[in-house]
């Protein structure tokens, strides 16, 4: 078949690029300590960064969730899927959310992806000479839905205040929505987003803070990163993922209710869809309840000491590690052979760390892309370090 020949001949091609992915298969819980294609390993890759996806709690209470509510929804929410569990997260999370965002409103979706769908086709459906500005390193999610809204996309210089200025200063459009993740997700670093809001009050623009990495971690009560930053305005509208430091799955959209009503109307991704399980929906108020007490704080804080610890790990070597302050610790190695290479040699020592590169990150950037959880421990990360300068002594001896 030519079509398949040509599946092959392009499958060869990413092989010989160094750009071919594979899937690993886990037989544990989601852990630091795993079992991964049936050999024991120390995992430094999941975004479970509170340590809450296996946690005995809340597997029972989703447990709980599936003796009350079975296990599928059946139907989308506007059908009859909309159960209790549901509309009782939703209300938590407007609660947790509306000291930053006023009038503040939740919708929970199955993914993060389908929130980022719905977001942007739903804030520029309205306008056909609406404009997005958009943050050169947004995630995948956001770019695609940006796609899917048809509307003019502008792209500006990662971090660049001043460059995004001068586009909204430019622009005439009724619409403008500024676009950008909060903690960028193979960097590990903070937008400037107090810059951002203030241009985006100034110019009458909305602003949508993808808070995938930042909810649950950031905070003082784990609220994510406009509580970090002690930000309000009404031009803010707010998604968080609760598959990441809430350790369950599915996201939320947080905004004025006037703009979550808007988007029950009209976002295709929400509308269109089967809900959730309720199941989920139930287990994450457990999750809430661990990130916004006195526990959470505890793991906030042990993540924070685990962090320091890695980074002064590695601060006197060749390492080019990035400046972050996040659970998101990166190690630039370059080429796509050389990531490879070394996450393989950290993988026989036991240790599971992801090589990251193109298209996910520019080319000539590949990386290590190391994970911290609060169920680390400081002798895990000690572990790593050892691992990570012998690989690095080796290559200095070869």
């Amino acid at each position: 078949m030519e079509l398949l020949t040509r599946i092959q001949r392009e499958l060869n091609l990413l092989e010989q690029q160094g750009l071919r992915r594979i899937l690993r298969v886990a037989d544990t819980p989601c852990a630091p300590r795993v079992q991964v294609d049936g050999k024991p390993m120390l995992a430094f890759c999941s975004n479970d960064y509170l340590g809450l996806a296996a946690d005995a709690r809340i597997v029972q209470a989703l447990r709980e969730g599936a003796g009350i509510y079975g296990a599928g929804s059946g139907a989308s929410h506007l059908i009859s899927g909309h159960s209790r569990a549901h509309a009782l997260l939703e209300e938590r999370l407007a609660h947790m959310l509306e000291p930053f965002v006023p009038s503040a409103k939740a919708l929970y979706f199955s993914t993060g992806y389908m929130a980022n769908l719905a977001l942007m086709t739903a804030l520029t459906c309205m306008d056909p000479q609406a404009e997005i500005f958009s943050e050169a390193l947004n995630h995948a999610s956001l770019i695609d839905g940006m796609r899917l809204a048809r509307a003019a996309v502008k792209v500006y210089a990662h971090g660049d205040v001043a460059a995004l200025e001068q586009l909204l200063g430019a622009s005439k459009s009724a619409t403008k929505v500024v676009v950008t993740d909060s903690v960028f997700s193979m960097d590990g670093d903070l937008a400037p987003l107090r810059q951002l809001l203030a241009l985006c009050e100034k110019h009458g623009a909305w602003l949508v803070v993808d808070d995938a990495h930042g909810f649950g971690v950031l905070g003082r009560r784990g609220h994510g990163v406009l509580e970090h930053l002690d930000l309000r305005s009404d031009h803010l509208v707010y998604l968080g993922t609760l598959g990441k430091a809430a350790g369950v799955s599915g996201a939320f959209v947080a905004a004025h209710a006037d703009v979550v009503d808007w988007m029950v109307q009209k976002a295709r991704s929400y509308i269109y869809t089967t809900a959730s399980s309720p199941a989920l929906a139930h287990a994450l108020l457990t999750s809430l309840d661990i990130i916004v007490g006195e526990e959470g704080a505890q793991r906030r804080v042990r993540v924070g000491e685990l962090i320091q610890a890695m980074r002064a790990g590695l601060s006197g070597g060749n390492w080019n590690l990035l400046m972050s302050d996040t659970c998101i610790q990166p190690i630039v190695v370059g080429g796509n052979e050389a990531a490879l290479d070394m996450a393989a040699a950290l993988f026989r020592k036991g240790l599971w760390v992801p090589a990251i590169r193109p298209p996910t990150v520019p080319r000539g950037t590949a990386r290590l892309r190391v994970t911290l959880s609060a169920a680390h421990t400081v002798d895990d990360v000690r572990q790593l370090l050892e691992a990570l300068n012998a690989i690095q002594a080796e290559e200095d001896h070869a």
